[in-house]
């Protein structure tokens, strides 16, 4: 387990008095001790899109609401997508962080023969008290992903999963990540894609156009497949793995603001379907030890040459 002090040491010199900022101590599946607000808002730069601010206030409020978890089946089930490619690297993480953790949606699902010693982040406090539960040992702070407070090569993972799609400055906060991480450490996460809730996003547009004669942006903007493997490159990382999953809900029709969406797309059953595309990403830090591309020009066999091999075969019978 982390200790009180091992843990300040991972936080910048000024974090130790930076008033948004608590570090919690906690078990998976208990209450967490301490009590008051939590982290706070981003830059308000007039380029924001999101109220980070606003953003914390949601998320207190989300978790104020009576039965909460039930509606956490998404973030749940990206949470255990996550987890798997923990596991598909054969290595044990002695320090890993998890970034907009929530309540602990990829925490719950590793082991520590995989992960020995677990931080989590999230920019609401009431979040990380109500966690998931799980057999991890960990502790938790309270800050914002989009200023981690934490000093250069200090951890060997960094999680997140469904949170980067609220920060303003996304390539800025790959760079964070990157900069936190050891030399041969390793980054994975997932956030929305472009094509999440493109029924909706759809409906919106149509309705709107004919209604208004224009259009508003009603959906917040997300990135697209093409462009991840991109940022991470400028980040810093190299070794990437870009790959993109979709996950489709159906919810029965309930309120009458929804009927051109299920006059459009729904189902045979009455059910309105919404499709949220989850992209993944892996990304290491630099390190000597890590595999390298050879020198371009420098290969002895073509691909072209693949497809005579056989036919050399057959010659020789």
């Amino acid at each position: 387990m982390i200790g009180g002090g091992a843990c300040g040491r991972l936080l910048r010199g000024s974090a130790s008095r930076w008033p948004r900022c608590w570090v919690l101590e906690c078990r998976l599946g208990s209450s967490y001790p301490g009590g008051g607000g939590g982290g706070g808002g981003g830059g308000g730069g007039p380029a924001n899109v999101f109220d980070r601010s606003m953003k914390k206030r949601q998320k207190e409020w989300a978790n104020a609401v009576h039965d909460s978890h039930k509606y956490d089946y998404l973030r749940e089930e990206v949470g255990a997508r996550v987890a798997d490619r923990v596991y598909d690297v054969a290595r044990t993480f002695p320090l890993a962080l998890e970034i907009g953790a929530g309540r602990g949606y990829v925490a719950q699902h590793l082991s520590k023969e995989t992960v020995e010693h677990l931080l989590l982040t999230d920019i609401s406090q009431s979040a990380l008290r109500q966690n998931a539960g799980g057999d991890m040992r960990c502790h938790a702070l309270a800050a914002d992903e989009e200023f981690l407070p934490f000093r250069e090569n200090s951890f060997h993972l960094v999680l997140s999963s469904m949170s980067l799609h609220w920060v303003n400055d996304l390539p800025a906060a790959l760079g964070q990540i990157h900069g936190v991480l050891k030399p041969d450490g390793a980054f994975i996460g997932a956030m929305a894609g472009g094509q999440t809730l493109y029924q909706l996003r759809c409906s919106l547009q149509l309705a709107e156009t004919e209604r208004e004669g224009g259009l508003s942006p009603r959906v917040s903007p997300y990135a697209a497949v093409a462009d991840l493997g991109n940022l991470l490159g400028r980040a810093g990382f190299n070794l990437l793995t870009v790959d993109t999953d979709e996950v489709q809900v159906n919810y029965p029709s309930v309120v009458e603001v929804m009927m051109d969406l299920q006059e459009m797309y729904g189902e045979e059953d009455g059910s309105v379907p919404a499709t949220f595309d989850v992209l993944y990403m892996i990304g290491w830090k630099a390190h000597r030890s890590q595999a390298k591309a050879a020198k371009r020009g420098s290969a002895t066999a073509s691909f072209g040459d693949l497809s005579k091999i056989g036919r050399k075969d057959d010659a020789g019978e």
